[in-house]
């Protein structure tokens, strides 16, 4: 059953749900906030006995779960500490709902209803939205028998002080851009025996015809007559056909600004001829994962719908070691012109999106953004739970990093240090493809830059955050989306 959501002001100690939410801020005399001193009062002092001997304060990421034993129309209590007040962001809001949602999940609760103490903003309400759908979303399409869930989440009702209409219609406004990170989602979860470059299209088309979107796909005739022989050479090992995806918003009434999104959709990553461990292997599947946020950002800019054109690219293909695979060695042109020589195999995606980012600057972006599973040196030097990002300008880099801020996702800007751009010249081609370990995600980066000319241009390396081995802040376990929110947080300040 899909989720619904709704919002009403009513007192959350009559509010009926498998689960009610409370978010709480520190620094309060817990025992006599309402609406918990009320909710206490019915529980007969057992509330403040909890919160007394757990020495909850309301701290940030603090929980509190009780049942109500039919004291309360609500059959579970949820308190979450929401931190000083004075400081609540965007990100808090989010994070209390999706963990909220996650322990509807967990309590097989069908229905929840939440709220957070004062009068919600726009931004607030629009967060809460989200988060809702980002905890309650699991992957369970290939579940059968007594794997499968016993319940799921089916009603959730925002609980508000505020102008009911206006918390409404921002709340509806997350919840629809929240379904569409859960296309992401979606994408990066499918195995890459079910998800090949042909379905990844299909799927980005299905997408793009629900949204109003304007979709072409290019096949691989297609791309070769182009003459993307880069993204062809990558292809060329695997049974499966290669697939571009050139996505389309345009509003009637647009600005002269113009943003394109490029995402490398690696639907499987063996390394090719150059092989990698067997260890690890499995998580290649989500080598599209930036091929995946420009689905699940296109389809949020339609439900956003700003007066900014927006182009989302995707360059789907599939690495894998064969008789015709491409090999160390070997020199192959671009769209661009220039040539290249292969220095690893394993290095692809970066091959694959310097034609894509070429056909992109075609498009006359006013900004060109790049987002790639790219490098593991990224991930060495930033976790799992950051994204770097580069930027041709320092303006733009500012401007992109606000953004990422704002919309609560952890992106940290990497140098683009021109020394190393000599370990990218070859002696048989205008280029390697790649240089030395260190500094990798750098030059990576660099090689890039090579093909989108005077473009104002940011690339974004989501190795690390793309796939979580658990859930943390409003991401789950999985594919998480990240970075969706914050490109479209970046679109805004377009």
């Amino acid at each position: 059953m899909p989720l619904k959501l709704s919002c009403a002001t009513t007192d959350p100690s009559k509010a009926s749900a498998d689960l009610l939410a409370l978010g709480v801020f520190a620094g309060e005399s817990i025992s006599t906030t309402a609406p918990i001193d009320a909710i206490d009062k019915l529980l007969g002092g057992a509330l403040a006995e909890v919160i007394k001997h757990r020495e909850f304060t309301g701290k940030k990421d603090q929980t509190i779960e009780i049942e109500s034993l039919g004291r309360l129309p609500a059959r579970r209590l949820l308190l979450v500490g929401l931190g000083e007040e004075a400081e609540l962001t965007v990100e808090t809001v989010r994070t209390f709902a999706a963990r909220s949602a996650r322990s509807a999940n967990g309590a097989k609760a069908t229905s929840i209803a939440y709220g957070i103490p004062g009068k919600l903003d726009a931004e607030k309400a629009r967060a809460l939205g989200e988060g809702l759908v980002l905890g309650a979303y699991r992957f369970t399409k290939y579940l059968t028998g007594e794997r499968v869930p016993k319940a799921e989440l089916a009603k959730a009702t925002l609980l508000t002080s505020g102008k009911l209409d206006k918390v409404r219609k921002s709340a509806e406004l997350g919840f629809k851009i929240g379904t569409c990170v859960c296309y992401t989602r979606d994408l990066i979860n499918e195995p890459a025996n079910e998800l090949t470059p042909i379905a990844l299209a299909d799927y980005a088309k299905n997408v793009a015809k629900k949204h109003k979107l304007a979709c072409k796909v290019y096949d691989a005739a297609a791309i070769k007559r182009m003459g993307m022989k880069l993204f062809v050479a990558v292809a060329q090992g695997s049974v499966n056909e290669p697939r571009m995806v050139h996505l389309t918003y345009k509003p009637a009434k647009a600005t002269k600004k113009r943003l394109v999104v490029v995402g490398k959709g690696l639907t499987f990553d063996s390394g090719g001829l150059c092989i990698k461990p067997a260890a690890g292997m499995g998580e290649m599947k989500s080598d599209m994962s930036g091929a995946g946020n420009v689905v699940g950002f296109m389809a949020a800019v339609a439900e956003l719908a700003p007066n900014v054109e927006v182009h989302g690219i995707i360059a789907a293909a599939e690495n894998m070691p064969d008789g015709n695979s491409y090999r160390p060695g070997d020199v192959f042109g671009s769209l661009d012109g220039k040539s290249v020589e292969i220095i690893n195999t394993d290095a692809e995606g970066r091959l694959v999106l310097a034609d894509a980012l070429s056909f992109a600057t075609k498009l006359n972006p006013t900004v060109l953004v790049c987002n790639a599973t790219l490098t593991g040196a990224c991930v060495v030097a930033l976790g799992t739970h950051c994204s770097g990002f580069y930027a041709t300008k320092d303006e733009l880099a500012k401007q992109f990093g606000d953004a990422a801020k704002e919309a609560g996702e952890q992106f940290w800007h990497m140098p683009l240090l021109e020394d190393l751009r000599e370990q990218l010249k070859s002696d048989v081609a205008d280029l390697k493809h790649m240089g030395d370990r260190w500094g990798g995600s750098i030059t990576a980066a660099l090689f890039l830059r090579e093909f989108v000319g005077e473009t104002p241009f940011i690339h974004c390396d989501i190795a690390g955050p793309a796939l979580a081995d658990k859930p943390y802040s409003f991401y789950a376990k999985g594919g998480t989306g990240q970075g969706v929110l914050a490109f479209l947080r970046f679109l805004e300040t377009l």
